[in-house]
């Protein structure tokens, strides 16, 4: 492997000291060199392929052109792997490298996450989070920034979210425009006050449906709420909506699991989607592109979720509250204009 190349072997090139060298080379003023010498020193660092050693710079700095990223299921998990990406994607671009930890939500192994990546001077931590929840964390130092991307925690930690009260009033008027006025909705919970380390943002989800639906003076024609978003529960909830002779054009699921079962028991049933019934739905699992017709729905943006909670730890962001990441509605077969 070839010796790297140092300040000193720039410094004898150009024939100036290292010190000179290193202001030039790091944009520090007060070198009391020429324009055409920094040019010059500038040339033959690139000639030499120079590249500034991290290594030092953590040394001079006390912290790494890095940033921890600790989560507890997402790097196990389809759904909200596009995260990681996002994360990666802005700190490429910024010159900065990221450190992964899973936890599975084992306080102990988080604690020791934690500990690991601050031993190791990361310049920031994000926290991640599959399901939108509120974590508890261990007491960590002020001086180190932290953001929480689809979670929060009681410290006062920014905390990226998913706008979850605007995906779920587009969902409505989505149908509404669409001439749809008799819609039924499966999988609202028994629980709407959830806690919140189960959810902190699905009661934004349904109170942007009910708000849509009250603005325009209409009410559900069928509901049923369960306890888990399944597609045995989306199955068993749509053929109770269709034996109780309820009349709907339409039909929310709270989540695209839901979908799935209700799109099996619809055609069971010989419901044809949407000629008979519309379907509309929330979270966009890639697996709502092979349904057939494709399903209309709401996207977790988990990308770029991750990419805004990087730009913030990259900030050094330390100012609490929530950032909204607007959730696209992704329109495809599954819904209809009615007259």
């Amino acid at each position: 492997m070839a010796k790297r190349v140092t300040i000193a072997d720039v410094a004898a090139e150009a024939g100036l000291s290292k010190t000179a060298v290193s202001m030039i080379l790091n944009d520090r003023p007060g070198t009391g060199l020429s324009a055409e010498t920094a040019k010059r020193v500038r040339a033959i660092a690139h000639r030499l392929n120079y590249r500034p050693d991290p290594s030092a710079r953590a040394l001079r700095m006390g912290t790494t052109p890095t940033i921890g990223f600790v989560s507890d299921d997402v790097t196990l998990t389809r759904y909200a792997s596009a995260m990681i990406r996002g994360i990666l994607d802005v700190a490429e671009e910024n010159d900065h490298t990221v450190l992964l930890a899973e936890t599975g939500q084992h306080p102990e192994r988080l604690a020791g996450s934690l500990d690991a990546m601050l031993d190791r001077r990361v310049s920031a931590l994000v926290f991640g989070s599959m399901a939108a929840r509120r974590v508890e964390l261990p007491e960590l130092p002020s001086d180190v920034p932290v953001v929480m991307v689809n979670a929060t925690t009681t410290a006062d930690y920014p905390a990226v979210l998913p706008d979850e009260r605007t995906a779920g009033a587009a969902i409505a008027q989505l149908l509404i425009d669409a001439g749809h006025t008799r819609i039924a909705l499966i999988g609202r919970r028994y629980d709407e006050d959830l806690p919140p380390e189960v959810s902190v943002t699905i009661s934004d989800r349904f109170a942007g449906l009910d708000a849509v639906m009250a603005e325009h003076g209409l009410s559900w024609a069928w509901e049923e709420a369960f306890e888990t978003w399944s597609p045995e529960n989306g199955y068993e909830a749509t053929r109770r909506a269709l034996a109780s002779g309820a009349d709907f054009t339409a039909l929310v699921c709270l989540t695209d699991n839901v979908s799935f079962g209700a799109y099996q028991a619809l055609q069971e049933q010989g419901v044809r989607i949407p000629e008979q019934v519309s379907i509309a739905s929330f979270d966009d699992d890639e697996i709502s592109t092979y349904l057939r017709p494709q399903l209309t729905t709401a996207r977790l943006p988990y990308e770029e979720m991750g990419r805004t909670a990087m730009a913030l730890a990259l900030a050094g962001t330390t100012t609490g509250g929530r950032h909204l990441v607007p959730m696209p509605i992704v329109e495809r077969a599954s819904v209809r204009r009615v007259e």
